[in-house]
C-alpha cells in the first residue's frame, strides 16, 4: 500500500499542478464524503478547494481559448452556474436553518458581487491602468438589460405578489418564472453567440473591434490541450461541488459562531464560486480587455438566475419546505441602486474611476449590511 502511494505522489509530482490539485481534491472528496470534518481535515480540505477552483480557472481559459470569444466567457460563466446550482441543492436538501432561503441569498449575493465586485473592479483596474475602461455599450448595455429583467422577475416580484403570504411564488408563479427567466437567457446567449456577436468583443481607444486579421471577428484561437483541459475541468468542477458541501458545515458553524445571521452563508458560497470569474476578469481588465471582463461579469449574473432559478424550481419538487426568493426592502434597495450606477456607466462605453469606485463602495455596503442588517 505504501509502495502505491509513493509511485502516486510521484506521479503527481511530475504533473503539472493544474491537473494534480484536481486529483487530489477529488481523492479527498471520495474520503471525506458524508463526514463532518473538524480542525486540521478543514483546513486541508479549504486548501484542495481553493486549488480546485483556481485549476477550474486555468482550465476554462484553455478551453476558451479554443472556443474564441465571446464563447470562452460564457463557458467560464456557465461551468461557475454549474458549481453554484450544486452547492445550493445539496445544501437545500441537507435541511437545516436558513436553507428555504439560501437560493435567494446566494444568488443575491452572486449579483451583487458579479456587478459591483467584478464588473466594478474590472472598471476600476482598467481606468487606473489604462486612463479609460473602453467597451461596447451595446453588448454591454444588452448585457445589463438582461440581468435587470430577470433579477427583478425572480428576486423582486415575489415580495409583491399576493396568491401566496410571504415572499414566495406559488407553484405556477414559480413555474412562469423559471421558464421566462430561462428563455430570456437562452435568447441572450442566441445574441451574444449570433449575429451581434461582435457587441461583445474588446474594443480599441477608438470605439473599433480590435482584429488582427481584418476579417471583421476575434481573432482565431491557438489549440491548447484543449480535450484534456475540458476533461480536468469537469473533474475540477465536480471537487469543487462536492468539497464545498463537506465544507457547509464547517460554513455554517462559523457565521454561527460569529453571531451572524444565515445570509452570510449565502454570501461565502457566492465569493467561493465566483472566484474563478473574479480572476480571469482582473486579469482582462488589466490586459485591457475590459468588454471580457464585463462579459464575465454579466453573464455571470445572468447564469446565476437564468440557470439556477429554473433548477431550483425542479429540484423544489423533491425538497420540503417553502422556497424563499422575494428579497428584502434592504437588498431591493441595494439591487436598484446597483442596477442603476450600472445602466449610468454602461451608457457612455467608457469608464473613469470614479465609476469602479462607486460600485466598489455599493459591494462594500452589500457586504458589510449582510452581516449587520
Amino acid at each position: 500500500m505504501s509502495a502505491l502511494l509513493r509511485r502516486l505522489d510521484l506521479l503527481l509530482t511530475r504533473l503539472r499542478w493544474t491537473i494534480s490539485v484536481p486529483v487530489v481534491a477529488a481523492l479527498e472528496l471520495l474520503l471525506a464524503w458524508g463526514s463532518h470534518p473538524h480542525g486540521l481535515v478543514v483546513a486541508i480540505i479549504a486548501v484542495l478547494l481553493i486549488g480546485a477552483v483556481l485549476a477550474s480557472v486555468h482550465h476554462a481559459e484553455v478551453v476558451a481559448h479554443q472556443v474564441g470569444e465571446p464563447l470562452g466567457s460564457l463557458l467560464l460563466a456557465v461551468s461557475v452556474t454549474v458549481i453554484e446550482v450544486g452547492l445550493i441543492v445539496t445544501l437545500m436538501a441537507g435541511g437545516g436553518s436558513g436553507t428555504d432561503s439560501l437560493a435567494r441569498d446566494t444568488v443575491f449575493s452572486a449579483v451583487m458581487i458579479c456587478l459591483n465586485g467584478i464588473a466594478g473592479g474590472a472598471f476600476l483596474i482598467g481606468a487606473v491602468r489604462h486612463r479609460l475602461a473602453v467597451f461596447n455599450p451595446e453588448g454591454t448595455g444588452a448585457a445589463l438589460a438582461t440581468v435587470s429583467t430577470i433579477a427583478v422577475l425572480c428576486l423582486v416580484l415575489p415580495r409583491f405578489t399576493t396568491s401566496h403570504p410571504g415572499p414566495i411564488f406559488t407553484g405556477a408563479q414559480l413555474t412562469f418564472a423559471g421558464l421566462a427567466s430561462l428563455l430570456v437567457y437562452v435568447l441572450f446567449v442566441l445574441t451574444q453567440t449570433g449575429r451581434y456577436r461582435d457587441f461583445f468583443l474588446p474594443v480599441a481607444a477608438d470605439g473599433t473591434v480590435r482584429d488582427a486579421d481584418q476579417d471583421g471577428h476575434a481573432d482565431p484561437p491557438g489549440i491548447r490541450s484543449a480535450v484534456i483541459s475540458a476533461a480536468t475541468l469537469v473533474l475540477a468542477l465536480v471537487a469543487v461541488v462536492g468539497l464545498a458541501k463537506v465544507e457547509s458545515g464547517a460554513i455554517k458553524d462559523g457565521v454561527h459562531a460569529l453571531g451572524l445571521p444565515d445570509t452570510v452563508v449565502g454570501v461565502v458560497i457566492a465569493l467561493l464560486v465566483l472566484l474563478p470569474e473574479s480572476i480571469a476578469a482582473f486579469r482582462h481588465a488589466l490586459g485591457d480587455r475590459v468588454q471580457i471582463s464585463l462579459n464575465l461579469a454579466y453573464g455571470s449574473a445572468m447564469a446565476s438566475i437564468g440557470l439556477t432559478i429554473p433548477a431550483i424550481a425542479v429540484a423544489s419538487i423533491w425538497i420540503d419546505g417553502d422556497l424563499v426568493l422575494g428579497l428584502d426592502p434592504t437588498q431591493i434597495v441595494l439591487l436598484a441602486i446597483s442596477l442603476v450606477v450600472g445602466t449610468l456607466t454602461v451608457v457612455p462605453g467608457r469608464a473613469k474611476t470614479l465609476h469602479g469606485g462607486l460600485h466598489v463602495v455599493l459591494l462594500a455596503a452589500f457586504v458589510f449590511l449582510s452581516a449587520s442588517p
